[in-house]
């Protein structure tokens, strides 16, 4: 996949993103992208990839070109892992779609060769660096609460360890995926927590599986667990 400025290229069912977080691992990053745009339709591919060529961009696959325009418009300078999105439309067709079309041409193998030195490159360069990462995840992960296995479920849910400046628009886009989604109360008297408010239970509870531990910044993983009754 490719990409190029929005006004040298047409609407299309791929967007890509740049100037994203490049601290943040592959994976996350992935399942933080499908998160926040899945809400704007179904997302067909998330494709980002951590090359020297490549860091801090990825590519989000749409079903139709309508669904991807809504992304484009509504999150365009987004706050995301505190740096604004830029997103515009894909140069080319993603492999996902030729391949649904028709038209997919397998790769030039010495283009995956570039890509796999270059993986290997950044390995070499960055080991020291990953390994503290992999710490201070792992530091993260372990201070997400366990309180919500002693708490009766309830269909409003108490969020934790937000960065101060999150606002209930950050939140709202996050959260309104989630089926019976209602509303988010902040509380401005204590920055960093809120409340999230489902139809019900079953609903709050889908939503703080989806969602916990996710961070809206590196330092930031959310905390969920179910408010008190």
């Amino acid at each position: 996949i490719n990409s190029k400025n929005m006004g040298d290229i047409f609407p299309c069912q791929t967007i890509y993103i740049n100037n994203l977080n490049e601290q943040v691992k592959k994976e996350e990053l992935k399942k933080a992208l499908h998160a926040v745009f899945s809400q704007f339709g179904k997302v067909l591919d998330v494709v980002c990839l951590k090359t020297f060529r490549l860091r801090g961009q990825a590519w989000v696959v749409f079903e139709g070109v309508t669904q991807a325009t809504n992304a484009l418009r509504s999150l365009q300078g987004f706050p995301f892992y505190d740096k604004p999105m830029r997103i515009g439309y894909a140069k080319t067709k993603s492999d996902v779609v030729a391949k649904a079309d028709g038209t997919f041409i397998p790769r030039d193998k010495n283009r995956d060769k570039r890509k796999a030195e270059d993986r290997a490159r950044e390995k070499s360069i960055h080991s020291k660096k990953s390994k503290n990462m992999d710490k201070s995840a792992d530091g993260d992960a372990a201070e997400v609460p366990s309180s919500k296995q002693f708490t009766p479920p309830h269909n409003i849910l108490f969020v934790e360890n937000l960065p101060d400046a999150t606002n209930d628009r950050m939140l709202t886009k996050l959260f309104q995926q989630f089926p019976g989604f209602k509303e988010v109360r902040m509380v401005e008297a204590k920055p960093g927590i809120c409340f999230i408010e489902f139809d019900n239970d079953m609903q709050s509870s889908v939503a703080m599986a989806g969602l916990q531990g996710f961070k809206v910044t590196p330092q930031h993983p959310m905390k969920i667990s179910y408010a008190n009754k």
